[in-house]
């Protein structure tokens, strides 16, 4: 979760033009009278804003339930203090997808009711996206990020993640996640590098994975642990490849810096739209069915560069920012999904895989 905070802080403070015509016009008329009232978690800064202008205007136009929204973040823990005293002040929440598997194993969240939405609108969200207690809100990325002038267009590039463990063709001073978290780290591209295919990443093998990461521990020159962080080694030229957020690279490209980025092999990661249990559930469930919807997403796409859960919105979005997001299905073909259910998954010691990977990267680190 707190490298999820930490992205948002950063996704919050930037803004991707706000393009004409961006929000479609609402055509159903409003309900004459208010059905209730609903409280909805959008965030802060251009992210909020993104929230309010892609989905609570255009919804309250079309319902007539005022929706009040909540600037501020919300956890696991707030989540299960409402439900647990029955003082539920939050009708539809965001959680990462980690939190809100590990909410819908303690039993503090509604199931979604998927019979309000339309066919057509259901099939175009991507399977992984859809959960009994959530739908993805958004997608973002992690990705290979070139220095363009140590990899220039006009000589090879590494492409995958075994290329960026071959220092020996692909020379060059290094940066990766830090895994300090456990449920956000290299695990993926460790195991990538090492030769196996995607579909048999999970149930991950821990001992192959830092196995492979042995082999490029020397050539990291810093194992980040915050967005800004990457993005100033970028900017400051000190790495010549690494892995990165896919906004804090295209907030580089955007500047002018000697930077790319590379769609191959990326991992996908999203948070939740979710429903604490004991809330205003009716409203909660239509305000989702609302927030998914392939013209409400193309919308918020084009307030704020994150990928939509729901296809058929890039028929909407123009392709200069359509070719921006991480769900843009060219991209779609070789990026790896995250299995949050494996890193909740809890194993014989009573450990979760994140605290079994938190445990083993805290002792690897200090070798």
């Amino acid at each position: 979760m707190s490298f999820w905070i930490n992205r948002r802080c950063f996704m919050q403070a930037m803004s991707s033009a706000i393009a004409a015509g961006a929000l479609s016009s609402v055509t159903r008329p409003a309900s004459a009278q208010s059905a209730g009232e609903l409280r909805v978690t959008v965030g802060g800064g251009d992210w909020g804003k993104a929230n309010i202008e892609a989905y609570v205007k255009p919804f309250e136009a079309e319902t007539g339930i005022k929706v009040t929204p909540i600037t501020d973040d919300t956890n696991l823990g707030q989540i299960e203090l409402m439900v647990k005293s029955g003082n539920i002040t939050l009708d539809v929440a965001t959680l990462g997808q980690g939190s809100a598997l590990n909410a819908a194993q303690k039993g503090v969240l509604e199931k979604i009711d998927y019979s309000g939405f339309k066919k057509e609108e259901l099939n175009g969200i991507f399977e992984f996206a859809k959960q009994p207690f959530g739908i993805a809100a958004l997608i973002y990325s992690y990705n290979m990020v070139y220095n363009t002038e140590s990899f220039p267009a006009s000589k090879p590039r590494p492409i995958t993640w075994a290329d960026f463990w071959n220092v020996e063709e692909f020379p060059g001073v290094r940066t990766l996640v830090s895994g300090q978290y456990g449920s956000e780290g290299p695990w993926e591209e460790a195991l990538l590098a090492d030769g196996v295919p995607v579909g048999q990443l999970y149930p991950m093998d821990i001992d192959r994975v830092f196995a492979s990461l042995d082999k490029i521990k020397p050539h990291i020159r810093k194992w980040w642990g915050t967005g800004s962080e990457i993005q100033q080694m970028l900017h400051d030229k000190v790495v010549d490849l690494a892995q990165s957020y896919d906004g804090r690279a295209l907030l580089l490209i955007d500047q002018g810096a000697p930077t790319d980025i590379n769609r191959n092999q990326a991992k996908l990661q999203w948070d939740y739209w979710v429903i604490p249990k004991g809330g205003n559930v009716q409203n909660a469930q239509k305000f989702i069915e609302f927030a998914t919807r392939a013209d409400r997403q193309a919308a918020f796409a084009q307030l704020f560069p994150e990928g939509p859960s729901n296809r058929n919105a890039f028929k909407l979005i123009p392709d200069k920012v359509a070719r921006k997001l991480p769900t843009y299905p060219d991209y779609m073909k070789s990026s790896v999904s995250v299995n949050g259910q494996w890193y909740n998954d809890i194993g014989p010691d009573g450990l979760s895989n994140t605290e079994r990977l938190t445990q083993r990267w805290n002792e690897w680190v200090l070798q």
